[in-house]
């Protein structure tokens, strides 16, 4: 019977999971540890003003997905230009890479020196890919791997390049190498053949959170719950199955099935069934996590960019939101604006322990000693800590995974979805076509939900004339 069916997480995996269930006539109950949902894809407002966890674009390859996204929110999709830049010695670069701006901000010398790199690597590679810095070098050449690879993603991870898993890269990087991106900085091709990245995409218009509450209403109307503040700390199995499900105000759920989106270390702890050496595993499993420093300005910062990429090695911060330029209706006033300053950190380290005010500080220094906005017109601030936002492929991490993963196996009425369910770097495409995939099951599919975002194709490449994602 798999009439009572529990989903641990309203982020965008559960909740896309609880919709296709709900829709189906099945009895859903979803139980949600924080006081809203969406997961890291919430939006989160403040006097007014409207902030996303880093930015969310809603763009995808999947028809399933996108079918979903429109039939939520429609004409509240608004279609936005993507404009990110890397800003590196003080000097931005395209991203997508534009010859002409690559050519005057390095100058000649230096790009033939990146090209003669690259000629390098091809001509001798590394033979074994075991590491991030080996995957990349071999795609774009020690040069530029070390100007626009090396600062950014240890700033990310906060370990050396060379001790990252190259299935990262290979799964955030996929399909796009040296000459694609050399391709795509200097021609132009309307023949909706050939791929490039994605130039525009999809943001709902009062920010991603508006998305997943709107998901979590239409699934009450159709008869299921959305339970805010309801931490699960206990699961009950009974010959080979889990029955239930306690939170920690005492609330006990029984269920059929049991989808969870539920970071998998804590889920595996949980469970009284695994062996020590499997719990083991899951306690070592590593996470980064990412401060957000949230400003607002006096005044319109003459920023073009959606997001901004910080490549100065000098500086903690590793990335900017610019957020009215993600969506007018995230400010309230437009002659102000809104700045979301990114750090990425281990939980209790030196950044993470820091008082908000002291966070606060640093934001506004670096942001002016990067010269991109003024501090003295910052008019309201704070912080926003999210844990456990980034699953770290470090050189352990299969061996780990793939003994939970067997162990979950043991248990029948149980599903991982979601970048933190499966421990997996996944979009948020990616995460909500796991939740559909697994609702798919519970119906009687039969998808392998694990290879969901393993196709080779570069995740923001798309065929010039294709429209799939645009309203």
């Amino acid at each position: 019977m798999n009439d009572n069916i529990l989903v641990i997480g309203a982020g965008p995996a559960g909740l896309a999971a609880a919709y296709e269930l709900a829709k189906n006539g099945k009895k859903v109950t979803v139980l949600e540890k924080e006081n809203q949902v969406g997961g890291i894809s919430k939006t989160i407002v403040h006097d007014g003003y409207r902030f996303d966890i880093g930015g969310h674009r809603f763009f995808t390859k999947s028809d399933r997905v996108n079918t979903l996204w429109n039939e939520v929110l429609g004409e509240e999709f608004l279609t936005r230009p993507r404009c990110s830049h890397i800003f590196f010695k003080k000097k931005f670069f395209n991203y997508p890479l534009k010859a002409s701006n690559v050519v005057r901000n390095l100058g000649v010398y230096l790009c033939i020196k990146v090209f003669l790199s690259y000629l390098s690597s091809r001509l001798k590679p590394y033979q074994k890919e075991d590491n991030f810095e080996e995957w990349v070098s071999n795609r774009f050449g020690k040069e530029l791997y070390r100007m626009f690879f090396k600062t950014y993603t240890e700033k990310v991870w906060g370990i050396p390049c060379n001790s990252i898993d190259a299935q990262w890269a290979a799964q955030r990087i996929k399909g796009l190498s040296f000459l694609t991106a050399v391709k795509n900085a200097l021609f132009t091709n309307n023949s909706g053949k050939i791929k490039t990245l994605i130039t525009k995409f999809n943001y709902p218009k009062f920010g991603p959170g508006q998305m997943y509450e709107a998901i979590a209403k239409k699934i009450e109307e159709m008869g299921g719950k959305v339970v805010l503040n309801s931490r699960v700390v206990k699961l009950e199995e009974k010959d080979g199955c889990l029955i239930s499900a306690t939170d920690e105000k005492g609330e006990k759920y029984g269920f059929d099935y049991l989808i969870s989106s539920m970071p998998i270390d804590e889920l595996v702890v949980l469970m009284d069934s695994f062996p020590e050496e499997v719990k083991d595993a899951a306690r070592g499993l590593e996470y980064r996590s990412l401060l957000t420093v949230n400003l607002v300005f006096s005044y319109k910062i003459p920023l073009e960019d959606t997001w901004l990429y910080i490549h100065e090695p000098d500086v903690h911060l590793g990335r900017i939101q610019v957020f009215h330029n993600w969506s007018p209706y995230l400010v309230p006033d437009n002659e102000t604006s809104s700045l979301g300053l990114e750090y990425f950190c281990y939980e209790n380290d030196h950044l993470w322990s820091m008082k908000d005010n002291d966070l606060i500080k640093l934001g506004k220094d670096e942001i002016s000693r990067l010269g991109l906005a003024d501090e003295q017109k910052v008019m309201d601030a704070f912080v926003v800590r999210t844990r456990k936002t980034y699953p770290m492929y470090s050189n352990d991490f299969k061996k780990r995974m793939s003994l939970i993963r067997e162990s979950l196996k043991k248990i029948v009425n149980i599903q991982p979805i979601g970048r933190y369910g499966m421990f997996k770097y996944n979009n948020m495409d990616h995460s909500i076509l796991t939740g559909i995939y697994a609702a798919e099951n519970i119906l009687g599919s039969n998808h392998d939900v694990w290879q969901i975002n393993t196709e080779p194709e570069y995740h923001e490449e798309q065929g010039i004339g294709d429209r799939t994602n645009e309203k």
